[in-house]
């Protein structure tokens, strides 16, 4: 028998950065998106939490394999 097993889980990631002093509101986002849009903070982030959402299963009706001669 295959099953098809889906996980959903919500995942909160932490990064600790440095920003740059003097910056107001809205350049401080823009910075922190810009970081992350570059790739450059996934490497600092590290898993913070994980939340289990659901679970399902699906039995998949396996294919029988006839050949014809």
């Amino acid at each position: 028998m295959r099953v098809i097993v889906t996980l959903v889980e919500k995942i909160t990631s932490e990064a600790h950065i440095d920003i740059p002093d003097g910056l107001n509101q809205s350049a401080i986002k823009q910075h922190i998106v810009d970081r992350y849009n570059t790739g450059e903070m996934s490497t600092e982030m590290n898993i913070f939490q994980v939340d289990f959402e659901s679970i399902s299963a699906r039995i998949v009706p396996e294919q029988s394999s006839t050949k014809s001669a």
